[in-house]
């Protein structure tokens, strides 16, 4: 009772909004794409699935983070209960999912600033400058700390909320119900890799623990409110999406997974208003800005504690330039190269980092060496398999589809087009 009453940095709410905001990003714009051939309840299914499992394993990750003193994140977490080699894991995987993140969010932002000049103000500007003021105005809300990127991702959450059910509301009677009736089981479990990327915020959860100053009831309401702020967000997306844009047709959703296009882009073909794409834009800038605001500050703490650079004066400085610097030429020199990346993310890196480490470390700490705390996620040992199974059997599943054993995305929609071409 008495651990209630501790002063925080933070709100619950502004925590929840950083989880949720984590989460809803440039995923988003994709999920319709790549789950459209498989139909709404397939991807609906999947999608609740890994909703639940990302959820149990950011609260256990939150369990091992109340073990450590304030400050501590992965890097030390993992070298402490899963020795040198689980260190070195986590410093590659992490970097890996937080660079490829921000870099790909940096890049989207950048092209969404570059379309307001030119489009809005009638100022002639490339993708390039679009990136530069992206970087470094939400690089300085970064380096000012994590009360104020707490309270700027609040105001962009509510922002892009406010858009969304813009969006929402216009395109509600557009929906055709017989679109949601269209239900492809074949290779639907093939979507789980974006759906995990899609709901990865596990790598700021050790931030969110000092943010609430370790009030277990807030952040374990922080997680849990955040994600499912998250699946509710994504179900009315894709039921919304699924129902105004066909599978079929020159703009249908197969077109746009084999373009690569983003499913706001083919929406706007679909209803005929002119405040459509407006929004759109509007709502993909917010969504960037908000995920990379989050997986920013969990690399910007990541760094501090793997570096053991202190996040005061010419530390802050090293730091921001440790993420700015990489961040920014990768955006603009090579950003196919981390649109590849974050399509392999969630299958590798969330896979592994957010899914199999977390039940290690719990595993280990709780029945080997002997950490005890004042959270423990439910469920004991066999919890811990099931969760284990799932995340192995994803592993599995993304190395036998880049393998050749198993059809990718692209090809279940081949198998599906010959399927009804029959």
């Amino acid at each position: 009772m008495e651990e209630n009453k501790v002063p925080s940095r933070g709100t619950v709410l502004s925590a929840m909004f950083l989880v949720a905001g984590s989460s809803i990003g440039g995923g988003m714009l994709a999920l319709p794409v790549a789950t459209g051939i498989n139909g709404f309840l397939p991807s609906l299914v999947v999608m609740s699935l890994c909703w639940m499992m990302m959820t149990l394993t950011g609260l256990l990750l939150l369990e091992v983070s109340l073990w450590m003193e304030e400050g501590i994140h992965i890097d030390t977490m993992t070298h402490r209960i899963l020795g040198n080699f689980g260190r070195v894991v986590s410093w590659i995987l992490y970097l890996f999912i937080c660079y490829a993140s921000i870099g790909a969010y940096t890049a989207a932002g950048g092209t969404q600033i570059a379309f307001a000049f030119e489009h809005l103000l009638k100022i002639s500007f490339s993708k390039e400058l679009g990136c530069v003021l992206y970087i470094l105005t939400f690089g300085l809300v970064l380096y000012l700390g994590s009360t104020v990127v707490g309270r700027v991702n609040a105001v962009l959450f509510i922002a892009m909320i406010a858009s969304y059910v813009g969006l929402v509301g216009m395109g509600i009677p557009e929906v055709h119900p017989q679109y949601l009736l269209y239900n492809q089981w074949s290779g639907f479990l093939l979507a789980i890799p974006l759906m995990l990327a899609s709901f990865s915020y596990q790598t700021m959860v050790p931030s969110l623990t000092p943010y609430l100053k370790k009030n277990k009831r807030g952040l374990r309401l922080a997680i849990i409110g955040g994600t499912s702020i998250t699946f509710v967000v994504y179900a009315i997306w894709q039921w919304m999406m699924l129902g105004i844009v066909p599978v079929e047709g020159q703009n249908g959703l197969a077109q746009a997974l084999i373009d690569g296009e983003p499913a706001t882009q083919f929406l706007n073909e679909h209803v005929q208003s002119s405040s459509v794409a407006a929004i759109a834009h509007f709502f993909a800038f917010f969504a960037v800005v908000t995920s990379f605001l989050g997986i920013a500050l969990g690399l910007f703490d990541f760094l501090a504690d793997g570096l053991k650079i202190k996040k005061v004066g010419r530390g802050n400085v090293v730091l921001g330039l440790l993420i700015v610097v990489p961040t920014l030429i990768f955006a603009t020199q090579f950003e196919r190269v981390f649109l590849v990346a974050l399509d392999s993310s969630g299958g590798y890196g969330d896979t592994i980092l957010n899914g199999l480490i977390p039940v290690l470390m719990v595993w280990l700490g709780r029945y080997r060496m002997g950490y005890r705390g004042q959270f423990r996620v439910l469920g004991g040992r066999w919890l811990l398999i099931l969760v284990f199974i799932f995340f192995a059997a994803c592993l599995v599943l993304e190395i036998l589809v880049h393998a050749g054993y198993v059809s990718s995305v692209y090809e279940a929609y081949d198998i599906v087009e010959k399927r009804t071409d029959v």
